[in-house]
């Protein structure tokens, strides 16, 4: 039983999410516009489901703008698969997306896998290439201080110290960080992998390789 956020301008979608989610138990609350997100909205949702595409604010922004006030899960709904949107939504914090249409048992397993990932808590630390990782914290820092991951940025670094030295491919990376089998998330891993680069690099750490036509590993 969770609490999650559902942000959607569409009326008819909002109540489809909340009658899908209601019924594995959990408490859905409905706005129609990212404008409308508030501090206390993010301190109440253990997940927000949030609309790409709005009127005024979109999701893009709004995620930028309440990142900083929740470390929950931000799980965007977009019409299009385009590699634009996709950038977009995980380029502004967001932790994984959903494609319109979707159906409504892929909605209800995605949202299942990001909350056990939420509530998992390892007890122990792992120092991995360079990184130290507190596995119950959910963080990483180098020698220069802590690397500001998001929750889906985290969960594929983790994937991939835990198995330093090993190669996953794009897919397999997925299923593995965020415990939901989909065929066709590479652009979202790519994404992902990308910004976790980017925050390292400039924390004076490169840990993760690309293994060309595989897939990526972290340095031991």
């Amino acid at each position: 039983m969770a609490h999650i956020l559902a942000v959607d301008d569409d009326a008819d979608l909002r109540a489809v999410i909340a009658e899908a989610l209601g019924r594995d138990g959990h408490f859905v609350r409905l706005l129609p516009a990212g404008t409308e997100v508030t501090e206390a909205h993010c301190r109440w949702a253990d997940l927000i489901l949030l609309d790409l595409r709005m009127p005024g604010e979109d999701g893009a922004a709004t995620c930028r703008r309440i990142r900083a006030l929740t470390d929950a899960p931000i799980l965007f709904l977009t019409a299009l698969n385009a590699e634009a949107d996709v950038l977009e939504a995980l380029g502004s914090g967001g932790d994984d997306y959903l494609t319109k249409p979707f159906r409504i048992g892929e909605l209800r397993a995605r949202v299942a896998a990001h909350l056990r990932r939420q509530q998992r808590t390892p007890a122990h630390r792992l120092v991995r290439g360079g990184v130290v990782f507190d596995l119950a914290a959910g963080t990483a820092e180098t020698e220069r201080g802590p690397v500001t991951l998001t929750k889906g940025e985290y969960a594929i670094c983790e994937v991939l110290a835990l198995h330093a030295g090993q190669t996953f491919g794009k897919e397999q990376l997925y299923t593995e960080a965020f415990g939901y089998e989909r065929a066709a998330d590479a652009s979202a891993v790519t994404e992902h992998i990308k910004n976790i680069r980017a925050k390292f690099r400039a924390a004076g750490c490169e840990p993760v390789e690309t293994v060309w036509g595989v897939g990526y590993r972290w340095k031991r």
